[in-house]
């Protein structure tokens, strides 16, 4: 019998040993291609944020599980470490946005291709993580800030500020240790960070990161948080924004008390990304954080709905529907398929790095090998903890075994459960120490896409560890 193969291109989207935060997705054609590219940090220092290096990804706009690596586009001519970047297409030409020097330096290279290199950087007067904004009649809009934001129309250079046209302050910010302006604070906007300009619908789309300084006990939420993704909106592409709402929060799925409380159920941390239109589906990408701080982000994306009311507003997420006519957004909620909108083969090797629900001190361990068939495993797994995968996809004939690669230095058990963490049980594993496989009967399961859940029994101190698991 073959080997199994492995699920690609899932949650995270790129390979499991790429680390590429802060996504700005850009669709492109070039060469006769249109390929949906995404531009971000590298988190490649390990013990810091980000790197000293971009690269590109890129995937066919008919196809979002299936990247492939350009290679590196650009490196700072002082090796120094490379914040959120963003790029733009204007006439035949590429504009890499490079934040040079931890932030604090933009400059603007070009390139007449989307995976570069880009080359020939000149310093701009732009500021902390850029988003830039081609418009349809050809006039540049930049976007920038760190807890206060700012705008401008461009010169046609791509790198200096048109005289007259600097705004302070679009959006109201938030309330953070870094910021000493209290003029502009806004709790409600919240700005952070993040900004990315987009157009849809013929109206300007501010989005950005939004710092919670409220507490938001349904979402789990009792702290300052930097976990949402959210946008305003205007007629006007530097002023009047207004209105939005939140599209992504990277806090996992939220578990609910009878007091209407939730629980979050995987850590977050900050959040950067966009909206893009992809052949007809609109998607956010943004990024997760693994490990047990901040310095390991991955690429992810969900499918998103984009809905104009007839009073013109826009919602973004997952929206509301009243007889037809849109009436409320909220954020769309976090899944390990991504672009596998069916669910994931369940009849395939799934690494359990692809779990968007972690509970009890579990966490999935950062790798690096570049290797088609390296899994992320789930480490610190204490009694009461749980792994969970929405959605994998069971098909017409629903499986009769469950094989989970895993190792416990002490006895342990899985529960297996379907469609949530209190779902009803189809399968039971016991962990032996000295063995990393095992197999065990599926019964009561059902055809079609479910979410999965591996609920862990440790009742003995040790060390259990959770790599892949698939169905037969």
């Amino acid at each position: 019998m073959a080997e199994k193969a492995y699920i690609r291109g899932a949650n995270p989207y790129m390979p499991l040993w790429e680390h590429v935060p802060d996504g700005e997705p850009r669709v492109f054609t070039c060469n006769g291609e249109t390929r949906v590219y995404v531009y971000g940090s590298h988190d490649t220092e390990k013990t810091a944020y980000c790197g000293r290096d971009y690269v590109v990804w890129s995937a066919p706009v008919t196809d979002l599980t299936d990247w492939i690596c350009h290679g590196t586009c650009y490196e700072a001519e002082d090796k120094s470490i490379l914040f959120a970047p963003d790029v733009v297409q204007k006439g035949d030409t590429f504009y890499l946005y490079a934040a040079e020097r931890h932030g604090s330096v933009i400059r603007v290279a070009k390139s007449k291709t989307p995976w570069g290199p880009f080359t020939d950087p000149v310093k701009t007067d732009l500021g902390f993580d850029p988003g830039v904004l081609v418009d349809d009649d050809g006039r540049v809009y930049a976007y920038w800030g760190f807890c206060g934001s700012h705008c401008a129309e461009l010169n046609d250079d791509m790198a200096t500020i048109k005289p007259g046209t600097l705004h302070d302050h679009p959006l109201g910010h938030c309330r953070s240790d870094w910021s000493h302006d209290t003029e502009h604070e806004d709790l409600d906007t919240a700005f952070f960070e993040a900004s990315s300009p987009r157009k849809i619908f013929g109206k300007y789309v501010y989005i950005y990161s939004r710092r919670v300084n409220r507490p938001v006990p349904e979402l789990g939420v009792f702290e300052d948080c930097n976990g949402f993704l959210s946008y305003r909106v205007s007629d006007r592409p530097l002023e009047g924004f207004r209105d939005g709402g939140d599209i992504s929060f990277n806090g996992g799925e939220i578990l609910r008390s009878p007091d209407g409380t939730g629980t979050m159920t995987y850590r977050w941390g900050n959040n950067h990304g966009s909206v893009m239109n992809v052949n007809g589906t609109w998607y956010i990408f943004y990024h997760r954080h693994t490990g047990t701080d901040e310095f390991a982000r991955q690429a992810m994306l969900e499918p998103i709905d984009a809905a104009q009311g007839r009073d013109g507003r826009i919602y973004l997420g997952k929206v509301t529907y009243q007889d037809g006519e849109p009436v409320a957004s909220c954020p769309v909620e976090m899944t390990s398929q991504g672009a596998h909108v069916n669910g994931l083969d369940a009849r395939k090797w799934i690494s359990a790095g692809y779990a968007c629900h972690l509970t009890g001190g579990a966490w999935i361990r950062p790798v690096y090998e570049r290797r088609d068939d390296v899994s992320a495993p789930i480490t610190g797994i204490r009694d009461g903890a749980a792994a969970g995968y929405r959605y994998l996809q069971f098909g017409a004939n629903v499986p009769t075994a469950v094989t989970l690669r895993a190792s416990s230095s002490v006895p342990a058990e899985v529960s297996v459960r379907l469609d949530s963490r209190d779902g009803k049980e189809i399968a039971h594993l016991r962990l032996m120490p000295g063995t990393d496989s095992f197999t065990a009967p599926v019964t009561g399961c059902l055809p079609g896409r479910h979410a999965v859940y591996f609920r862990f029994s440790c009742p003995e101190k040790g060390e259990t560890k959770m790599d892949r698991f698939t169905f037969d």
